[in-house]
């Protein structure tokens, strides 16, 4: 029999607790969380939080930022009783004013296991991640509130807050998971491929995918026709290591697909246009979703990959009505302020202000890579030929004789601006590569560009336009 001799015991700084039995915390090893990675981390039982409760989590924060490790939080419930009172609404002001000093410095990722309430509810949107189990809820008023000030009748909690309402409507949720053993797994899953802090490079992942693996899958996936439609995430699949890609926020602003990934054993966020969903145009949703995650990506060290197949903006009062300019703005503000290593492919149509946003060469990325069906203009072929060729097709007959001219006004619009050789020339992309070399390319360009600094000038803060 082989004597096993037992090793040191995981460390662990107690932070201290809140009322007995109600919330747990402490900075290192996690007894509940599959991973070896040290974080600050809190629990909280089905309970409602009291006063004491949030001064064990404000510490915690606080505790993740001295450590500089990330922080990892479990809400079973959270909410203001009226029996607490004042000093349990001041204690959440102080965790929300302790995750707005976090923000930037350590990763900050929540759980929600029940039903968040009220003012505490809004903690949620300061953190970076949040991942939400089926049985979670988050209000600022509960449905009872809501129906007995407005009058109006009492809607189903699921409906207003449910964990689905906030994975696809709202987007406060970036995973939505069956219970909370697997939100725990996707936690550690998410914890593998950030950094413990700011001043940290994430840490490489053990690979045994080959970086000069062909492509393939990939460039099988993208049809030929133009005005086909495809499902991104098999590109992206086939670009990153195996299995490694953890989508973020799915179902919200579906038209652009974000999620961490392994390129090479090297951890990566990628953003790319889904051109499944309103044919890759960028919606308001869409933007916001993207400009989020790319700040995240560059507060951490992440280097982006950004794949491109998009129209334009979603066109439609509505959407200019809602603030298409402002919102669209954050992504373009998000990446033109971004200094992590930047690789953008353009996959097929790359068109007018959308291009702009997605990373384009004039945005500062540091290596912009095309495919042969690339296509970079201002506008397709029919949209300009409407506006270029108008006097000469009305001088044609109507029918067949000016349908074939416009084909070829088309055909010469597409030869001469559409084909990625002329971006090529005129320094838009930095090179032409086949589809099936794209997981090498771009590994090797996220290798040359590892060392990549930039000093910031100093300033109080940007103004990105919310």
């Amino acid at each position: 029999m082989v004597a096993v001799v037992a090793g040191p015991p995981a460390p662990r700084l107690p932070i201290g607790r809140g009322r007995p039995g109600t919330v747990d915390a402490g900075v290192g090893d996690a007894p509940w969380l599959p991973t070896s990675r040290p974080v600050a981390w809190f629990r909280g039982n089905p309970s409602t939080l009291h006063a004491s409760d949030t001064e064990v989590i404000t510490r915690t924060v606080n505790g993740a930022v001295d450590a500089g490790v990330p922080l990892v939080g479990v809400l079973g419930q959270a909410g203001v009783s009226a029996h607490s009172g004042m000093p349990a609404l001041h204690g959440w002001g102080q965790v929300a004013r302790a995750l707005a000093a976090a923000s930037g410095l350590v990763p900050t990722l929540l759980v929600v296991d029940g039903p968040c309430l009220g003012g505490p509810s809004l903690v949620l949107g300061l953190a970076d991640i949040v991942v939400m189990t089926a049985r979670a809820q988050a209000f600022v008023n509960a449905p009872a509130s809501t129906a007995r000030i407005t009058g109006s009748e009492l809607l189903d909690a699921d409906l207003i807050g449910g964990s689905f309402v906030h994975g696809a409507r709202t987007g406060v949720a970036d995973v939505v998971v069956g219970d909370l053993d697997a939100a725990v797994d996707v936690v550690a899953d998410l914890l593998d491929l950030l950094p413990a802090n700011n001043h940290e490079a994430p840490a490489a992942v053990p690979c045994a995918d080959p970086a000069d693996r062909p492509a393939s899958g990939a460039a099988a996936t993208v049809p030929v026709d133009r005005r086909a439609s495809y499902d991104v995430r098999d590109v992206i699949g086939d670009v990153v290591d195996d299995g490694s890609f953890i989508e973020l926020r799915a179902r919200f602003g579906a038209c652009v697909v974000t999620g961490l990934a392994c390129i090479a054993g090297m951890p990566v966020g990628v953003l790319a246009n889904q051109p499944s969903q309103l044919a890759g145009a960028i919606d308001i949703e869409g933007s916001q979703k993207g400009g989020a995650f790319v700040r995240f990506c560059d507060a951490f060290g992440l280097p982006l990959v950004t794949l491109v197949d998009t129209p334009g903006f979603r066109p439609g009062r509505e959407q200019e009505w809602r603030g298409m300019i402002r919102h669209g703005a954050k992504l373009a503000f998000a990446y033109a302020e971004a200094t992590v290593p930047r690789v953008c492919v353009v996959l097929r149509k790359a068109y007018g202000g959308a291009f702009i946003v997605m990373d384009c060469k004039s945005m500062g990325n540091d290596c912009a890579l095309a495919w042969p069906s690339a296509e970079i203009a201002v506008m397709g072929a029919k949209g300009a030929v409407e506006i270029l060729g108008r006097r000469e097709l009305a001088a044609v007959p109507e029918g067949a004789e000016r349908d074939d001219r416009r084909a070829q006004l088309e055909a010469q619009y597409e030869a001469t601006h559409l084909s990625p050789a002329a971006a090529l020339d005129r320094g838009y992309v930095d090179e032409v590569i086949e589809p099936a070399d794209t997981r090498r390319a771009v590994a090797g360009a996220l290798v040359a560009l590892a060392a990549k600094r930039e000093r910031l000038r100093h300033r109080r803060h940007d103004n990105i336009p919310l």
